[in-house]
């Protein structure tokens, strides 16, 4: 676990919050809160829960009730993790705060590095914490698992056209302006390509996207909510995206041919 960077604040940003979307993580949640409270104090933790049936919403509760810089927003179904992510950016949009940042809440995500991402933030709309540029990492993953991240990644660069290496990372920050820019009302995927989704929306409407490189640490508590149906939803959804793009490239090409 990193230790770098504690307490650095966030000093000319405004009001940061960061939405945690949580379901079964009644092992983590008060661990993750408590690292992030830590490293970061001037920073507030939105958690939202999805009506977990393993007590994460009382824990919840229980750390909101001792710290008035943690808020709870209770759901009552699971409906993945797209739209936790919107219920919650809908709740700290209304409350007023200037970044809005996305965190998972099984440690894989290390508040310790949250600095990063801070810093980067002066001169973005939209800051990635990831883990395919240089200085990037991952701990403890297999093999297999890499090799599918990378080349999803991959996938995702060559077939909508975008830059960002880590397009499917959910360590991130938005400007208050990128999420009003983003349309997030016409948002439809819910599964984990919900980051491909913002991060190809923050490109196509020219908002600033930046990577920083973090150190993602797979989750040792508790079960990972990735699977073969949640891949498969992500594949489908970027295939759709990317030939559209391609349609819309050649319609151009076409018109701009026919008018020289």
């Amino acid at each position: 676990m990193s230790t770098e960077g504690l307490g650095t604040g966030t000093e000319g940003l405004g009001r940061v919050v960061m939405v945690v979307p949580t379901y079964n993580e009644v092992d983590n949640l008060e661990w993750i809160v408590g690292r992030m409270r830590a490293a970061e104090p001037t920073v507030d933790l939105l958690v939202v829960d999805d009506d977990s049936p393993d007590g994460t919403g009382a824990v919840a509760d229980r750390l909101a009730a001792a710290d008035p810089q943690v808020t709870v927003v209770h759901r009552t179904e699971k409906a993945g993790l797209g739209a936790a992510y919107l219920h919650g950016f809908a709740v700290a949009l209304e409350r007023g705060y200037d970044v809005i940042g996305e965190m998972d809440a099984d440690g894989s995500h290390q508040p310790e590095q949250l600095h990063r991402l801070l810093t980067a933030l002066a001169t973005a709309d939209l800051v990635i914490g990831s883990r395919y540029v240089p200085g990037g990492a991952v701990v403890n993953w297999p093999l297999t698992r890499l090799l599918l991240s990378r080349g999803g990644n991959l996938y995702v660069r060559l077939l909508l056209g975008i830059h960002v290496r880590d397009a499917t990372a959910g360590f991130r920050l938005f400007r208050r302006e990128a999420l009003e820019k983003i349309d997030l009302a016409g948002v439809q995927s819910t599964g984990y390509v919900f980051q491909t989704d913002l991060a190809y929306r923050a490109v196509q409407a020219g908002l600033r996207v930046v990577e920083v490189p973090i150190e993602f640490v797979e989750r040792v508590r508790g079960d990972s909510k990735m699977s073969g149906a949640v891949a498969g939803e992500s594949l489908r959804r970027i295939t759709t995206w990317g030939l559209r793009e391609r349609r819309v490239q050649l319609a151009q090409a076409r018109r701009g041919r026919r008018t020289r």
